[in-house]
């Protein structure tokens, strides 16, 4: 089915509040295998609200529409549908008793509530059926010209629990649809832009008309999203075989995970896996690449920690660094690197390390090494190497993007690892 979702609120378009409602409702229909033809975001305003309406009934087979259907005097919606659908709000006494009970057994302190008319969510458009009449939250749905209208609150918690339990299995069972298989899958893609991601792949664009392609760059990652719709389960479990197949052979180990894996979930598999201990210096990247893989749980079972030597006096004093080596090739260079990856090597007794070390910016650069340069080491049990980089973007850029590469070399050399 061909779906529109509309986000109200003032708060939306002037950039008070992430609009999270819609990015939501379209991640979870688009895996129904719905097709979402157009996203909207309105202000409280009931002629925009009533405008963007009816332009979503005549293009799209259902509509969502989230917010404006609080008590207060600027949620407008309620008021707007009625208006423009010709459907006098009807009072509903069961919503107002819902409502006293609630406050009875939930007493607010005592003004919370002054000046606000609860009993404004009583007053629905006439021909609306509450979605979730024991819920404790706003929300219905119209049918109007054979078309379901959902509308649900624009707080992001109470919107996912009514799209999950009531608008999905409605959408699902309604009469007609033309009910699809869906297989997804999402490639987490890093070292390559999103332009090459999809120079790669786009000989599969146009292949077969029931397999969908997408890309989202997702900083410092790029994501791609493989969709196979099928009128059979087999139907759409072989053309998924056949496309993940082709991706995977076109993007290789850049690939490095799948879904909601992360770099250091990759990392942590990696190590536990072939049994290995790690650990991490690092200057310009102020112990992020530390922190990134200690959000993994259990990863104190393979990391053994992380040493931040902003300083050359410390890299000196806990790295172990020669004064010679920076006197002779600076804190940003491969020689350092590689000394800071032996280092803290030797330090913890763990089987491989990676350093990093570079400059950040905004300032600090110079025409040999400018801003964004970062030298990787990689001590292992035979040997210690170098990586350089050059990034570009922000101080914060700068250094996700080379913690994401220190994870990166991890990863590619525990894979080789025996």
């Amino acid at each position: 089915m061909i779906g529109e979702i509309i986000a109200i609120g003032d708060e939306l378009t002037s950039g008070r509040i992430l609009n999270l409602t819609s990015n939501f409702a379209a991640y979870h229909l688009f895996a129904m295998g719905h097709e979402i033809v157009a996203m909207a975001t309105i202000g409280d305003s009931p002629e925009f609200i009533g405008q963007a309406l009816k332009k979503a009934l005549a293009r799209a087979d259902f509509i969502i529409v989230t917010g404006g259907l609080g008590p207060t005097t600027d949620d407008l919606t309620t008021a707007a549908v009625a208006k423009v659908l010709e459907r006098p709000v009807t009072f509903h006494p069961e919503i107002q008793a819902q409502i006293k009970h609630y406050l009875a057994s939930h007493p607010k302190p005592d003004g919370i509530t002054a000046g606000i008319d609860l009993n404004k969510l009583a007053w629905l458009p006439r021909g609306a059926e509450v979605l979730k009449p024991a819920g404790n939250m706003a929300g219905y749905v119209l049918i109007h010209t054979e078309k379901p209208i959902f509308f649900l609150p624009g707080v992001p918690q109470e919107m996912q629990e009514l799209l999950k339990d009531c608008v999905l299995p409605r959408l699902r069972r309604w009469p007609g649809r033309a009910h699809r298989q869906v297989k997804q899958r999402l490639y987490r893609i890093f070292g390559l832009p999103e332009t090459e991601v999809n120079q790669r792949v786009r000989h599969l664009e146009g292949d077969n008309s029931l397999v969908r392609l997408g890309y989202y760059p997702v900083f410092p990652e790029v994501h791609l999203s493989l969709t196979a719709l099928g009128a059979t389960d087999e139907e759409s479990s072989s053309l998924f075989q056949i496309f993940d197949r082709r991706i995977k052979e076109a993007l290789g180990d850049y690939i490095y995970g799948f879904g909601d894996e992360t770099m250091a979930v990759k990392v942590g598999e990696l190590a536990i896996q072939k049994k290995v201990k790690l650990a991490i210096a690092e200057s310009c990247t102020g112990g992020l690449i530390s922190h990134t893989i200690t959000t993994v749980p259990g990863s104190s079972n393979y990391f053994l920690g992380g040493i931040v030597s902003y300083s050359n006096q410390l890299k000196m004093d806990a790295l172990g660094v020669e004064p010679e080596t920076l006197a002779r090739y600076g804190a940003v260079s491969a020689e350092t690197a590689m000394a800071m990856a032996h280092g803290i090597k030797k330090i913890s007794g763990a089987d491989i390390t990676v350093a990093a070390t570079g400059v950040a910016g905004p300032a600090g650069g110079s025409g040999e090494k400018p801003v964004g340069t970062v030298y990787f080491g990689l001590a292992t049990p035979d040997n210690c190497r170098h990586y350089l980089h050059h990034f570009s973007g922000s101080r914060t850029m700068i250094q996700a993007i080379a913690s994401q590469t220190a994870l990166d070399i991890l990863r590619k050399n525990l894979m080789e690892f025996q």
